[in-house]
C-alpha cells in the first residue's frame, strides 16, 4: 500500500517538478473543469489547470465547495506567478482505488485508509520536490533558475525542457550541476528548504566523452511501482 503521492526518486539524476497544494478548485467556467484557480486557505489564487483523467475523478467523486491536497506539477510561465498542471489528488481518508484510472507516467493520488490523519504528509502541505540542473543562481537576491528535462513521448518527441524560477541560496559554484531540492510554496513562489548537489552536469554533445544522460520524467516522478494507480498524464 503506497504511503505518499510522490514516488521515491529511483536514479541519482532523475528530474522531475512535483508537490502538493491544499486549497479549493474554482473553475473558470462551471460547466468547463479544465482551467480556473486553486483558492489555499490563506486566499492566495494560483492559476491552474487539470489533466488527464484527473478531471473525471472531479466530476464523479470530488466535492469542489471543499479543500482538497492536489497533486500537482509546477511551472513559471510568469515573473512571480505560479502555474499548476493539476495531475492527482491525495486523499485515502475518502477515496478508494475504484475510483482512480491508469494514465502515462505519473503518481498514484489514491489509497485507502479509514483514518483521516492519513491525508496528512510528513512534509507538510505545499511541500514541493524539484531536481534538475542549477542553470542560474543570485544568492544576494535569492533568486534561482532550475532546468528540468522530461522524458521522450511514447511517439518518441522530445520535450522542451522547462525552466523553473525559484527562490533561494545556492552557491555560484554549484551553477550547471545537478541539484535535487526540497521546497515550500509562499504565496506564488517556490522557496527552497532543503537542497542537495548530486554533481555536475555534462555539456551535451562534448567531445570529451558523452556523459549519460541524467533519467528524466515528464515533469513528475518516476512511474511508481506497486499497489498505487495514476490519475494523472503528461504535463506540457
Amino acid at each position: 500500500m503506497r504511503q505518499h503521492p510522490i514516488s521515491p526518486v529511483t536514479e541519482p539524476m532523475q528530474y522531475r517538478a512535483i508537490g502538493v497544494v491544499r486549497g479549493c478548485y474554482v473553475p473558470a467556467d462551471p460547466d468547463q473543469l479544465t482551467r480556473g484557480v486553486i483558492r489555499t486557505s490563506e486566499g492566495t489564487e494560483i492559476e491552474a489547470v487539470v489533466l488527464g483523467r484527473l478531471l473525471t475523478l472531479m466530476r464523479r467523486h470530488l466535492d469542489l465547495e471543499m479543500p482538497h491536497l492536489w497533486v500537482v506539477y509546477p511551472r513559471s510561465r510568469e515573473e512571480n506567478q505560479l502555474h499548476l498542471q493539476m495531475v492527482g489528488v491525495w486523499e485515502p481518508s475518502t477515496l478508494a482505488p475504484p475510483a482512480a484510472t491508469e494514465a502515462e507516467g505519473a503518481d498514484s493520488a489514491l489509497d485507502t485508509d479509514p483514518d483521516a490523519a492519513a491525508d496528512q504528509l510528513p512534509e507538510g502541505d505545499d511541500y514541493f520536490s524539484i531536481r534538475g540542473e542549477l542553470i542560474f543562481t543570485r544568492p544576494e537576491t535569492g533568486d534561482l533558475v532550475i532546468k528540468v528535462r522530461q522524458q521522450p513521448r511514447p511517439d518518441g518527441n522530445r520535450p522542451v525542457p522547462f525552466k523553473l524560477q525559484l527562490r533561494g541560496e545556492i552557491p555560484l559554484e554549484h551553477l550547471r550541476h545537478f541539484v535535487a531540492l526540497d521546497l515550500r510554496r509562499q504565496g506564488q513562489q517556490l522557496a527552497v528548504e532543503r537542497f542537495d548537489v548530486i554533481g555536475p552536469v555534462a555539456a551535451r554533445g562534448n567531445r570529451g566523452g558523452k556523459a549519460r544522460r541524467p533519467v528524466g520524467d515528464r515533469g513528475g516522478p518516476a512511474k511508481p511501482k506497486g499497489h498505487g494507480r495514476a490519475v494523472t498524464r503528461q504535463g506540457r
